[in-house]
């Protein structure tokens, strides 16, 4: 079908999509069409990576804005919404107001109103739905990426009830779910009230297959040779292979990236391995693969970008990546800030960077395409079952999907590692030959029954048991189920959990949330974090300390607390039994189940304090064995979960909501108490905080009537952010022409700081 024949889309799309080098649709995209997606009817497209399943969604939406309504685009994690709040900016040249919102729980975002695609995380739609936001009863088309994820038991409840609910508030609504290929598409289709395209055409051939014996063995039964060189590992000749161009191709192997790779064979590759650990240790040696396939002007670039990626902060973790990309290759894991994650992904993009080891993180959704993919870890650890465990079929086969870049790569190739006959013949079984799972719905598992039940009350979807039932008829797990005395018991065992803990009345069969309820689920709350928090507030006698505060947030549901390690246990039960007397509620005995959680929060919670105490960001990486993006998702969640707490203590009457409210500002900022005022300036934080205050500036008042000179020298000469940081101040007169920087008021530098890091944010 050629873009020309799309009907229903804004008349400049076409020309718009040619100019993208767009002639015509792909098969599933022309499918989508035909199914009636450009004329408002719901759909579920089951499709390959890379088989164009986001320009179907962008003519969903476009087509939706073309007949004066407003479309939103749901994505599972929030470098996602950055993705393709990017992607989606290029139609603001033609009108099309583009807006992205990925945190603050609290907030109804009435701003969004204005715009007319919107991109957002599942939470935060659940948020808004939550704080009834009035622009969502106006949505024309909702657009699910990664819908398969419903099947996910931490992210999946959450966008099936909140799909659920959009529906209801929009009879009409056009549902447009993006999925991989899965074994029951039909299934999500039938829920929707959908139409299916369910295709397995990609743009380019993947092959897949298994390595083992010096050999690739494909699934059409052909096979090549691929030796390794001296004491190479195969994933390490795999990768060297990519890049060495293809005999008979007249490229020059030396010529290096001066050739282009969709014509001289050379390629990238991603290892998909099952831990941070073994992502840095893979990176580390593929460095010594890659950094003999790089040219001169690909070195200079790549000691610009390792040089950023040591500017955004001085951890270990950030010394090794750097090291790694400037040999030409890099690791990917949550341990690593955004910042870092974003120079990784675009460098690989660029093609300078050839190679990333990863943790499967990379394969759910990111825009990282390569020339082959190399599964190298099909098995990981579950605490659940104690051990490791094999990989679905459907993870695999995300990250297999990888492989392949449209208008650069003939083919893709995607390989797992075989290490005997028998592994080579079972790895073909489990994964090479078959079919991904059917998803399932997770939303009967308690954690996510008691949150959405309070949330569906609270929001007035339901106010009677009966009311329930009904809604939840509406959702993914009763269509998949015909356990219906299964589903009740799970709801009346959490109806019974939140009106004893005071968040519904029950009156016979109606039901209606309390005061507290609809606190609560405002402010998104699990309601046994809220339950935990109130219980260990009402607990506190006096005024908490910083570190109690950080322990209460951390033994909630909504914190990931950080693990004991070896050895750890009785530093942690020494320093518990030290500090008892700051905790807010009860140590329970060295016998009690809950004692070892207790020092997990501990020890998360002291995490928190030492980030709190200026200490810095690499003394904490080593000492709690995590990553710089592990400090920045522990100190959002804190920052969040204290919020709430302040709010629940404000409610009780408590009269500790200021102590919890000073305790959440110097989370926030990473800052002692004498800089909470200092810092909470727009572009201070809390270096330049420290700075300041060892300048004579000790607050936000000194700050707006502050010599001028002063703060120059204090911000090392930097005229820009000085000028910044006082006009945000409120500053009369800014302007740094002319000012020279007071050499008194210059800070007193060691070697390792050398940047100027505002806050955590710009790790």
């Amino acid at each position: 079908m050629n873009v020309s024949e799309v009907a229903g889309v804004p008349e400049w799309l076409p020309e718009h999509l040619r100019a993208d080098g767009i002639e015509e649709l792909y098969p599933p995209q022309a499918e989508a069409v035909e199914a009636g997606v450009t004329q408002g009817d719901s759909l579920v497209a089951s499709v390959p990576t890379a088989s164009g399943k986001t320009l179907v969604a962008e003519l969903a939406m476009l087509s939706a804005v073309q007949r004066g309504g407003k479309a939103l685009y749901i994505v599972p994690l929030r470098a996602l919404a950055s993705e393709k709040r990017d992607e989606f900016e290029e139609f603001s040249r033609y009108g099309v107001e583009i807006g992205v919102s990925t945190g603050n729980y609290e907030s109804e975002e009435r701003w969004l109103g204005e715009k007319d695609i919107i991109v957002a995380t599942s939470e935060k739609v659940d948020s808004l739905v939550r704080n009834d936001a009035p622009w969502l009863s106006r949505l024309d088309c909702v657009v699910a990426d990664e819908v398969h994820l419903v099947d996910d038991a931490q992210r999946g409840p959450t966008l099936e009830v909140t799909l659920a609910k959009l529906r209801r508030i929009n009879p009409g609504l056009q549902v447009v779910a993006l999925s991989a290929t899965i074994g029951n598409a039909d299934a999500l289709a039938d829920w929707l009230d959908a139409a299916l395209v369910d295709s397995d055409w990609r743009p380019i051939e993947l092959r897949k297959g298994v390595h083992f014996g010096e050999a690739l063995h494909f699934d059409d039964g052909s096979q090549e040779h691929l030796p390794s060189q001296g004491s190479e590992k195969a994933t390490e000749a795999i990768v060297r292979d990519t890049l060495t161009p293809d005999e008979g191709d007249g490229a020059d192997e030396d010529a290096g990236a001066e050739a282009d790779d969709a014509d001289d064979g050379r390629g990238s590759s991603l290892v998909f391995v099952n831990s941070r650990r073994n992502a840095e240790g893979a990176a580390k040696r593929l460095a010594n693969v890659t950094n003999d396939h790089l040219d001169g002007d690909e070195v200079a670039r790549l000691r610009e970008i390792a040089a950023e990626i040591r500017d955004d902060n001085d951890t270990e973790t950030s010394e090794d990546l750097a090291d790694a990309v400037e040999k030409g290759a890099a690791f990917h894991h949550a341990g690593l800030s955004s910042t870092m994650r974003s120079l990784v992904e675009d460098a690989f993009r660029d093609r300078l960077v050839k190679c990333i080891a990863a943790t499967p993180t990379l394969a759910a959704g990111v825009n990282t395409p390569s020339r082959r993919v190399v599964v190298r870890d099909w098995r990981r650890y579950s605490g659940e079952a104690g051990g490791m465990q094999p990989l679905s079929v459907l993870e695999v086969h995300q990250m297999m999907g990888r492989a392949g870049r449209p208008g650069m790569d003939p083919y893709g190739e995607a390989l797992l590692l075989a290490k005997s006959h028998d592994e080579l013949d079972e790895l073909f079984e489990r994964y090479v030959w078959a079919d991904p799972e059917p998803v399932q719905s997770k939303l009967a598992a308690e954690p996510a029954m008691r949150t959405h039940l309070l949330a569906t009350i609270a929001s007035g979807f339901a106010d009677s048991r009966e009311g329930l039932l009904e809604f939840l008829e509406e959702t993914l797990y009763a269509s998949q189920t015909d356990e219906d005395a299964f589903l009740e018991q799970v709801m009346d065992d959490m109806l019974a959990y939140l009106e004893r803990n005071g968040f519904i009345d029950a009156d016979g069969d109606d039901l209606s949330a309390t005061g507290m309820g609809h606190t609560v689920s405002r402010l998104y709350l699990d309601p046994m974090s809220a339950a935990e928090i109130i219980d260990g507030l009402r607990a506190t006698e006096g005024r908490p300390t910083a570190l109690g505060l950080y322990h209460l947030v951390s033994r909630t549901p909504d914190m990931y607390q950080l693990y004991l390690r070896s050895g750890e246990q009785e530093e942690f039960t020494e320093l518990a039994y030290e500090r008892e007397s700051e905790f807010c509620g009860r140590l329970p005995s060295e016998f009690d189940d809950a004692f070892d959680d207790w020092l997990s929060a501990l020890k998360t919670a002291k995490l928190l304090e030492d980030w709190a105490d200026e200490v810095e960001e690499d003394r904490i990486t080593e000492r709690y064995g995590v990553g710089p993006g592990d400090i920045r998702g522990k100190v959002d969640t804190a920052e969040w979960l204290l919020g709430a707490a302040e709010q629940l203590a404000a409610e009780l009457d408590l009269g500790i909501a200021p102590a919890v409210r000073e305790a959440r500002i110097r989370v926030q900022h990473g800052v002692r108490e004498e800089l909470v005022d200092l810092a909470g300036v727009r572009g201070v934080g809390r270096k330049r905080a420290r700075r300041l205050f060892e300048a004579g500036i000790e607050d936000r008042e000194a700050l707006r009537n502050a010599n001028k000179a002063v703060v120059l020298g204090a911000l090392r000469g930097r005229e820009r952010t000085a000028e910044s940081v006082l006009e945000a101040a409120g500053h009369t007169d800014p302007d740094m022409d002319g000012v020279e920087p007071d050499p008194d008021a210059a800070p007193v530098l060691d070697e390792t700081d050398d940047e100027d890091q505002t806050s955590l944010g710009e790790f």
